[in-house]
């Protein structure tokens, strides 16, 4: 029942931060990327079998695990996505602010940019 559980909040989290991704708002997008992100460290935590455990630490002289031991490889990749994510929040939130920031472009100025169109009608290259 709680692996269910855990499975429909991913699930649920996954759906809602994919809604925001897909928002016209910068800040929606900005908050969905963020839950995408948590949706898949989650599914990734899960995956790891979320038990209890001992720490897969070896007593002097030991070869061989005699009980149950916490497997921490997914826990290093979460952590290292964990680490990922925010970063992709930052720039994500940088890039937002940047497109926000109020500046027009003149599409007049634009074109007078462009180099004028070659002879047989192909695009002009730069001089």
């Amino acid at each position: 029942m709680t692996n269910l559980l855990f499975a429909l909040s991913v699930a649920a989290i996954a759906a809602a931060g994919l809604w925001l991704a897909l928002r016209r708002d910068l800040v929606d997008i900005v908050i969905g990327l963020a839950l995408v992100g948590t949706a898949a460290n989650l599914f990734l935590f899960g995956a790891g079998r979320v038990v209890e455990a001992r720490p897969p630490l070896l007593a002097a002289g030991e070869t061989a695990f005699a009980h149950a031991v916490a497997n921490p490889l997914p826990q290093a990749l979460v952590l290292t996505a964990i680490v990922i994510g925010f970063a992709l929040t930052c720039f994500a939130v940088a890039l937002a602010l940047r497109l926000a920031g109020g500046r027009e472009v003149d599409g007049d100025a634009l074109s007078a940019a462009e180099p004028p169109p070659a002879r047989d009608g192909e695009p002009g290259g730069l001089p």
